[in-house]
Parts: C-alpha cells; sequence; structure tokens
C-alpha cells in the first residue's frame, strides 16, 4: 500500500506536470481536444487520461512541446481532434446581426462586445480563433478568416497571444461565475419575498394548496443555499 508521504508527493508531482504542459498549451481554449478548457486537457494528460497529441491548434510543434515535457513519444496529430491549419479571427456582418447576446456567452475571452437587439463586433487582437461562437450564432453572420497566411500551429500564434488569452479566458470565466451567483442570489430573494407572504402572491386560497407551496419553495431555498455553500464564489 502507497504510504500518505508518497501519495502526496505524486500529486503534487502530477500538479506540477500539468501546470508545465498547460504553460506549452496555445490557450485557444477551442475545445477541439475534447476537453472544456486547454487547463482541463493539460490535467488529463498530467494524468495519462489523454494523450499528447490532441491540439490541433499547437499543431506538430505542440505536440513536440509536451513531448519534451512529458517524456512520451512524439505522434501525428490525431485527425480525431481536426487539423493543424493557419491561426483565423471571426468577423460579424453587421447587416445580418440581431444583437441576440449568444456569441458574447459563447466565446471564452470577452472578444466579441454588444448588447442585446445592438450590433456586436469582435475585438480581433483578443479572438483566439476557437470558433465556438459560430454554432451558436442564428443567423450564420459570423465569417472566419485566416490571419497568419500559410504559417500553422505554433508559427502562427505566438507566446504573447497565448499569455493574453489565457488571462482573458481566466477573467472571463471568473465574471461568468459571479454573474451567476448574483443572478442566483436575485432568484433566492425573490423566493424568499414571496414565501413571506405566500397568500398574496398566489391565485389559491386553500389553506392545504398553500402549504404544499410552502413546501416546495422552502425545499428550493434549501437547494440553493446548499449550492451556494458549496460555490461560495
Amino acid at each position: 500500500m502507497r504510504s500518505g508521504g508518497s501519495a502526496t508527493a505524486s500529486l503534487s508531482a502530477q500538479a506540477e506536470l500539468a501546470a508545465r504542459v498547460l504553460d506549452a498549451l496555445p490557450q485557444t481554449q477551442c475545445t477541439r481536444c475534447g476537453y472544456p478548457d486547454c487547463a482541463a486537457y493539460a490535467q488529463a494528460v498530467a494524468h495519462n487520461e489523454a494523450a499528447i497529441n490532441q491540439c490541433p491548434p499547437g499543431g506538430a510543434e505542440g505536440i513536440n512541446r509536451l513531448s519534451h515535457i512529458t517524456g512520451q513519444p512524439a505522434l501525428p496529430l490525431n485527425p480525431e481532434f481536426g487539423t493543424e491549419g493557419p491561426r483565423s479571427v471571426v468577423f460579424i456582418d453587421e447587416n445580418w446581426c440581431i444583437g441576440c447576446t449568444l456569441c458574447l456567452d459563447a466565446c471564452p475571452t470577452d472578444a466579441i462586445v454588444g448588447s442585446n437587439k445592438r450590433m456586436h463586433t469582435v475585438i480581433e487582437p483578443y479572438c483566439t480563433g476557437c470558433e465556438l461562437c459560430l454554432p451558436v450564432c442564428p443567423v450564420d453572420c459570423i465569417v472566419v478568416e485566416p490571419a497568419s497566411g500559410s504559417a500553422t500551429g505554433w508559427n502562427a500564434w505566438s507566446a504573447a497571444q497565448a499569455d493574453q488569452a489565457r488571462t482573458r479566458y481566466a477573467f472571463a470565466s471568473t465574471r461568468r461565475i459571479q454573474n451567476a451567483g448574483h443572478q442566483a442570489k436575485q432568484l433566492e430573494d425573490k423566493a424568499q419575498a414571496k414565501l413571506a407572504d405566500l397568500s398574496a402572491h398566489s391565485q389559491h386560497t386553500d389553506p392545504q394548496v398553500l402549504d404544499q407551496k410552502r413546501a416546495v419553495i422552502e425545499a428550493a431555498l434549501t437547494r440553493a443555499r446548499v449550492k451556494r455553500a458549496q460555490n461560495p464564489d
């Protein structure tokens, strides 16, 4: 049986390896590797749950970097996850944009700006070419264009761009978590106010029906409080 000290050392080594793998990834947050973001893929590689040849944006150079870090042999990019190609950026056709805001929520680096029922636009330097905005656009007004000529993989992407994308993704993720928590708290407050004077907020006057409604709301509030306690951020 492995001792506690050995287990701790192993976990520490895996965490260090995951950090090194993450540093070597292009940070496009495109999910093409099969994981929700670059950090999740790095964790999977460090735990031998994913191969090092699943990142199309990194291309062959990215695989070589991960091979050097992990000691695993360099393999060709697995076509199941895509192909290596030029870096791309997206643009929004203002003639078709309806201001639905769906692309804003999909963009991992907050590279798209706009408001409800207003035209959106892409801040090109912040776009990683992840293309996650494409499938959510209901009017297909988003156009993909190459931005690196014939250069592909890390030849089309720089460390500075990767660092910027990583920082913006971290900020965007934190903002979304905070917004979700704020919205949940608002809904909880509304439910609490309704519970405090249930008869005034219900068309029913039957005490038994009101008690049933009260029990449902109280149960929902309890679940919300437990969830918020588990995710304080």
